[in-house]
């Protein structure tokens, strides 16, 4: 079976993430993510990334990454980031429907939405990197202080916590919070909207948006990938790692 599969609302594909309660993030579920991203952009005019109702995504799935060698992780960052380009830079309308947490590499994913939506209550959201010894991704690091500005994404960033639905509408990050069961529809109705627009226009609008982050990160991400895989494989981070991977 495969760990994502587009749902057709007319124009819009929900593209669901449906690896497990927790959708840990792997190399399997980034080539499914991959696949349909690439057939959204033919036939779609916009996108909806969903998950579970219990977790969006929990992020990385650190039990199988701690196995891997240098060159398995550098292969699996190299994919990891390029997802979440694609989903950023897709010249569609996007949103994210968040029924369940999105953390760490789960919240990276939600970044990349022009939209978020969240079910009300403790929907948690936020990245607990620097807890476990790594730093958040530099593409999401620039994401995030497009979305907050700089004094949010600082502490978010800085302390590793996590805040509730209503907490992140605040800071920014969540457009609008909904009833569990109306969170995935509300997103669906938004993109609907603005595919209906006209594209050519859309596109020109949303490129002069995510131009100078996809510029930095471009500019930057071989030396920001050496950097990240040196610390990776610090050997009190590995520790760290492993001891996280025990959670799942």
């Amino acid at each position: 079976m495969s760990l994502a599969e587009i749902e057709a609302f007319d124009s819009v594909a929900l593209l669901r993430m449906q690896n497990g309660v927790i959708n840990a993030i792997g190399p399997d579920l980034l080539a499914d993510l991959s696949r349909c991203i690439h057939e959204i952009r033919k036939h779609f005019g916009g996108v909806v990334l969903a998950g579970g109702e219990k977790f969006f995504s929990i992020g990385l799935d650190l039990p199988q990454l701690v196995t891997f060698n240098r060159e398995q992780m550098g292969d699996f960052w190299e994919a990891f980031n390029q997802v979440v380009l694609q989903l950023y830079t897709l010249p569609q309308p996007t949103a994210c429907a968040l029924c369940g947490h999105a953390t760490a590499g789960g919240a990276i994913l939600a970044l990349t939405g022009d939209f978020r939506y969240a079910a009300r209550g403790r929907t948690l959201f936020g990245f607990n990197e620097v807890h476990i010894g790594v730093p958040v991704p530099y593409l999401a690091d620039l994401i995030l202080r497009q979305i907050v500005g700089d004094r949010i994404a600082t502490r978010m960033l800085y302390f590793g916590e996590f805040m509730e639905a209503e907490a992140a509408q605040q800071a920014g990050i969540m457009d609008e919070v909904e009833e569990r069961s109306a969170v995935e529809s509300c997103a669906v109705e938004r993109i609907q909207q603005l595919a209906a627009m006209p594209q050519p226009a859309f596109g020109m609008i949303k490129q002069n948006r995510i131009e100078a982050v996809h510029s930095a990160f471009l500019n930057n991400y071989e030396a920001k990938k050496e950097a990240f895989l040196i610390c990776w494989f610090q050997e009190e981070v590995q520790n760290l790692l492993r001891k996280a991977a025990e959670k799942f």
